[in-house]
């Protein structure tokens, strides 16, 4: 058993500022490797808890929106600051309760506070307001256009929940905390069964933060507990959704948003199989190298990651068998890793069973059997499947583990991946003559995936200006965001048109003295102009 430090208030709901606790105190955080308590003890959030954590962002929803950029920048940069100064207690806390590994940890904690500097950066750069002006034309026949200026305000209180495989990145104060609270928008968010203690300590970070730099109390609210969800979707004052995990669960809260008398956003990364297309002149010159570094990806962090390969496709050849032969190999000798929690290694031997029960799909590579970790597991497809659009294929297995399909040639391959549902990722893996010549089939990918890959493989999320972490359908439930990359935070924002306002009226974004306004459009041509 392993014990950390307990402060008082610890395991409480994080509301308006205060530690409450109305539930009982029984949600435990469990060690992932041998299902002990870690020594934390969690209060079930409650439906009353609930509203008062949503009021509550709502009370702070005009002040806070109503900050400047630059303050919130300022505050963004205070909690990654806050983040960076957790210490060796707390990496050895997430461990426990991850079964990641500390390199892994450390490297998680950089990119989260690295996520909050990128967009306190965005946030001085200002043009996250999408500024649009149209000048007036009082001479313009038959009728004067009036003075039409437009920007992006801050949608309201967001609902978040954490995903299960980023522990810090795409959890507490993840990428979506990040976008929503750079765009003005106040958090209530929903730790994760899976690492409340984690939450617990990085919600003391972003409370820290927010006294520092005196923002209103209510900006950040966490609750703990599985029985709240439904709570939080419906309830009036929250105005849109951030969800990280399962096809079924993002849909479901999709469902309960579209229900409300006032149906509200919700932008769920759900399920992707990420297929993977290898080339033939790719193979006939790399196929062992090829097969190294694919194996390498899907059972990277032991295939956790929602940009895990999942599918593998290739034409029929002496190379791809060459290929197949030493994928098998490569996962035969992989290692067997720990799950991040016993939910989650069961939901892979239940998709592993899945796979071995069908007459066209065989195991190639990997062990059979429930075990206590996780094995990787490689299987091949009749593609009969894929041409059929069967949902087994379609469907995400989390985990260390892909599925092998071969193509009569190359006709068949594009008809199979017409069929596919849409991706966070595609990727394709070829010689340049062939990748030149792979028109239709990049087309085609455009459509499918939020990600295109050209030799390169889809682990590893970049958070940038220009990255798309998003996808059509099941991928996503809105193929026209992300949830990484800056251009997030336009999920928390809407647009409203200002006309004929007065200078002394309009924001400072649409003021004709801010400098920012380099691009106006006048005579319906977009000029720059010297300020």
């Amino acid at each position: 058993m392993t014990h950390f430090t307990e402060q008082q208030d610890s395991g409480r709901q994080f509301i308006g500022g205060e530690r409450v606790a109305e539930g009982e105190r029984k949600l435990v955080s469990l060690c992932a490797a041998n299902g002990q308590p870690s020594g934390y003890r969690f209060y079930q959030g409650t439906a009353t808890e609930v509203d008062r954590a949503a009021l509550a962002a709502a009370r702070a929803f005009p002040a806070y929106s109503q900050t400047d950029a630059a303050q919130r920048a300022d505050f963004l940069a205070g909690i990654a600051d806050e983040l960076d100064a957790l210490g060796d207690e707390f990496i050895a806390l997430v461990a426990a309760e991850t079964a990641l590994p500390v390199a892994r940890i450390q490297g998680e904690r950089a990119r989260t506070s690295g996520q909050m500097r990128l967009f306190a950066a965005l946030l001085r750069r200002g043009d996250f307001y999408g500024a649009r002006i149209d000048s007036a034309l009082p001479h313009r026949t038959p009728l004067p256009r009036p003075d039409l200026r437009q920007y992006r305000v801050a949608i309201g209180p967001v609902a978040i929940f954490g995903a299960s495989n980023f522990p810090l990145a795409f959890s507490t104060a993840g990428g979506d905390t990040a976008a929503a609270l750079a765009a003005g928008c106040p958090v209530v968010f929903k730790a994760h069964s899976g690492h409340m203690a984690t939450a617990e300590w990085v919600g003391r970070a972003i409370e820290r933060a927010r006294v520092k730099h005196a923002m209103p109390a209510g900006v950040f609210n966490m609750l703990y507990g599985g029985q709240i969800g439904a709570d939080l979707v419906q309830h009036p004052e929250i105005k849109a959704v951030g969800f990280t995990g399962s096809l079924a669960g993002g849909r479901a809260l999709f469902d309960l948003a579209m229900r409300r008398p006032q149906p509200i956003p919700v932008f769920a990364e759900m399920s992707s199989i990420n297929p993977v297309v290898v080339m033939p002149q790719a193979l006939s010159s790399g196929a062992e190298r090829i097969a190294q570094d694919l194996a390498a990806s899907f059972t990277l962090g032991c295939g956790q990651l929602c940009t895990k390969p999942g599918v593998i496709i290739g034409v029929r050849s002496s190379n791809f068998e060459r290929f197949v032969n030493k994928l098998c190999q490569e996962v035969t000798s992989s290692p067997a890793q720990t799950m991040l929690n016993p939910g989650t290694l069961q939901s892979f031997q239940q998709g592993i069973i899945a796979l071995e029960q069908h007459p066209r799909i065989e195991r190639i590579a990997g062990q059979s059997g429930v075990a206590e970790q996780a094995s990787a597991q490689l299987f091949r497809a009749d593609i009969a499947l894929l041409l059929d659009q069967s949902p087994l294929l379609q469907e995400e297995v989390f985990g260390p583990v892909a599925v092998v399909v071969e193509a009569a040639n190359e006709a068949e391959l594009f008809q199979a991946l017409q069929g596919l549902q849409g991706q966070l990722t595609a990727t394709l893996i070829g010689e340049e003559a062939e990748i030149a010549q792979a028109h239709s089939l990049t087309q085609l990918l455009t459509h499918k995936a939020g990600r295109l890959i050209i030799n390169g493989y889809p682990t590893g999320v970049e958070v940038c200006d220009a990255m798309v972490h998003g996808g059509p359908y099941p991928a996503t439930s809105d193929a026209r965001g992300t949830s990484v990359g800056t251009l997030a935070i336009e999920r928390f924002l809407r647009p409203v048109c200002f006309q004929n306002y007065p200078q002394i009226l309009l924001p400072d974004a649409l003021q004709d003295t801010n400098p920012l306004n380099l691009l106006r459009l006048v005579n319906g041509v977009y000029t720059r102009e010297s300020l």
